[in-house]
């Protein structure tokens, strides 16, 4: 009688999982939005089943991401039981082993699927605010508000972290949406049911993610009085913390803001606690974060060598991939090396498409341009940097305007387009109304308009002032140093050009 052959680990492991959960295959079937054939013709191996859906059907169960593991090494060490390779007598001799093998991975998987702890719990309410989300994602922001305050079983700590979550994939896109969803999570904590010191806890998260998205919005004040805040209610409620909310992630966020603010030992010494207690994905993350630290301190090598460690860990996610090679490309520029970088553009442009992230793919833009204009093709570089002028301008997003604008203005000046300066000067005075460049910025930008106007601008100074914008976007204290009133301007009394042919 031939051997009835059984179904495939997956399609076992999914009868298993689903048995022991009691869930009947219509019930789990309507949860899924499917029909209850599909399930069972997974079970029965009619139907290819991936680990990745059998993950997704395994979270509308409520169960963790490692059950899945151990269910598949409870069905294997079963299945060694009745293996026919080598025969009797080496299924005797290993049959004790076995028998051992099997009573470990059963009590293992008792341990994972059966208990009823925190993280079973935590799966439970992701799975539910996913749910949530779908009937909210659509509405403005206003509705999204309303029906909040409006419907407890919106006032979640999961759909609070899943919109967190939704702000933190915005900022690569679009700040005011990021700012959007972040104050929405932060209404959601301020709702959310449960003790005080939980609730705090949530706050902490909530405001912490408000306060990274007022920092990608160019907000640094807002974002600096927010992290105050975020950190108050975050250690408030240090006592309710399960381990559910990533606390990694809230250091990673404030070190981000205390690196643009150019204090970088506080941001070190926040980086490096992260690290500590961070894994997988957002560790890899962290570490693009220490690269860009080594940038600041401008050791460009150090920088580009611990992004070539990560690199190679970034395939399975497009955003870390983005991250990796946009940062790389930027080090190697700096660098004095734009050949090398300009090997990078078409990867990271396969890598834009795929993300479809707005802002991205603005960077990537003015990325280009900075590269065209270090290789020597000028027009290229013009055109390209006119064009993110324009859409940093039409975003308000101050400081990048104001850098990418003197940039401009380096490439027009030596090809002696002077009206055009003075033209690029005139529209800039919108960012002195705004509070997205600091102080010391806003002087060093008055001095380039004012000299724009008088004609009196020299190379020197323009090369400076972009120097200085790249260095101050991250140090409000930093001072831009006048260059020498003796060197010959570009305009003389009269109007005669001069120096507009020496290269920037």
């Amino acid at each position: 009688m031939p051997t009835k052959t059984p179904p495939p680990p997956l399609s076992t492991a999914l009868t298993l999982m689903r048995v022991v959960q009691n869930w009947p295959q219509n019930e789990l079937a309507a949860r899924l939005g499917c029909g209850p054939s599909l399930l069972s013709d997974y079970e029965a191996g009619r139907k290819s089943l991936s680990r990745e859906r059998l993950v997704e059907i395994a979270a509308a169960m409520g169960l963790p991401a490692d059950a899945l593991d151990q269910t598949l090494a409870y069905i294997q060490n079963l299945r060694l039981q009745t293996s026919p390779e080598g025969g009797p007598a080496i299924r005797s001799r290993r049959g004790e082993a076995a028998v051992a093998q099997v009573a470990s991975a059963a009590e293992a998987f008792a341990r994972s699927v059966l208990a009823l702890g925190p993280e079973r719990r935590a799966e439970e309410d992701r799975w539910q605010a996913r749910v949530l989300w779908d009937r909210l994602k659509g509405q403005t922001p206003a509705q999204m508000r309303s029906a909040v305050e409006r419907s407890p079983e919106l006032q979640s700590w999961a759909l609070c972290e899943l919109v967190c979550e939704r702000s933190l994939k915005a900022a690569a896109d679009r700040a005011d949406r990021a700012l959007e969803l972040a104050g929405l999570a932060a209404r959601i904590a301020e709702l959310a049911p449960g003790e005080a010191a939980w609730r705090h806890r949530l706050q902490g998260y909530a405001l912490a993610h408000l306060a990274n998205a007022r920092r990608v919005a160019g907000d640094l004040p807002a974002a600096d009085e927010t992290f105050v805040r975020a950190r108050s209610f975050w250690q408030a409620g240090a006592s309710a913390d399960l381990g559910i909310l990533e606390g990694a992630l809230v250091l990673g966020m404030e070190a981000s803001l205390r690196r643009e603010q150019r204090r970088l030992p506080e941001a070190l010494a926040l980086l490096d606690q992260a690290l500590a207690v961070a894994s997988g994905v957002l560790r890899n993350q962290l570490l693009v974060n220490k690269a860009n630290f080594l940038e600041l301190a401008s050791d460009y090598q150090g920088a580009i060598d611990t992004l070539r460690t990560v690199t190679t860990l970034a395939g399975e996610e497009p955003r870390l991939g983005w991250l990796v090679h946009f940062t790389l490309a930027n080090n190697l520029l700096q660098a004095g090396r734009p050949r090398e970088a300009e090997t990078l553009l078409l990867y990271l442009k396969e890598l834009a498409n795929r993300l479809r992230n707005d802002l991205d793919s603005l960077r990537l833009h003015w990325l280009e341009g900075r590269v065209a204009a270090a290789i020597g093709h000028r027009e290229d570089a013009v055109a390209k940097l006119s064009q993110v002028r324009e859409d940093f301008c039409a975003r308000k997003i101050a400081f990048d305007t104001a850098l990418v604008t003197l940039e401009l203005a380096v490439l027009y000046l030596e090809e002696r387009r002077l009206t055009d300066v003075r033209s690029l000067a005139r529209q800039m005075l919108w960012i002195f109304q705004t509070q997205g460049v600091h102080r010391e910025a806003l002087s060093a930008l008055k001095l380039f308009c004012e000299a724009a106007e008088k004609e009196s601008l020299t190379l020197e100074m323009v090369r400076n002032l972009v120097a200085y914008l790249h260095r101050a976007r991250h140090d409000p204290s930093l001072q831009f140093k006048t260059p020498d009133s003796k060197k010959t301007p570009l305009v003389q009394k009269g109007g005669r050009e001069e120096g507009a042919k020496r290269k920037i």
